[in-house]
């Protein structure tokens, strides 16, 4: 990743990485059958909302995580305050939440804010090589 001009903090130079696209679909109650139960990959479903501090913590690492498992894994983000029912058909009850599908199905789940190596981890269990 590119890195924008250094700074000077506290004597020592620091790199900004510069914020990428994101690279997670937004995804909504009205694509969702479309953009995750009918995927020929599994999906990676981070589910949000943008007053969720957490939220904000793990939305970059899912981002990297898209970029990473590009070709064996999809990656979308719903929005839990715009949609609503998928959120609840599903039972989620605190965000972040992050849900893996493979061939229309809920496959594993991940509650909260945890390290990238975590959801990897996760991944890695239902992506085909």
């Amino acid at each position: 990743m590119p890195l924008s001009a250094g700074r000077t903090r506290g004597g020592v130079m620091t790199w900004a990485k510069k914020s990428a696209e994101p690279s997670a679909d937004p995804v909504n109650d009205s694509d969702w059958d479309e953009k995750v139960l009918k995927s020929d990959l599994p999906v990676l479903v981070d589910f949000w909302a943008p007053w969720c501090g957490p939220c904000r913590m793990i939305a970059p690492l899912v981002d990297e995580l898209a970029e990473e498992y590009k070709g064996k894994l999809k990656a979308v983000k719903l929005n839990t305050d715009e949609s609503p029912t998928v959120a609840t058909e599903y039972g989620i009850r605190s965000i972040p939440t992050v849900m893996i599908f493979k061939n229309g199905k809920k496959m594993d789940t991940v509650i909260g804010a945890v390290p990238k190596q975590t959801l990897a981890q996760t991944i890695e269990k239902y992506i085909d090589e």
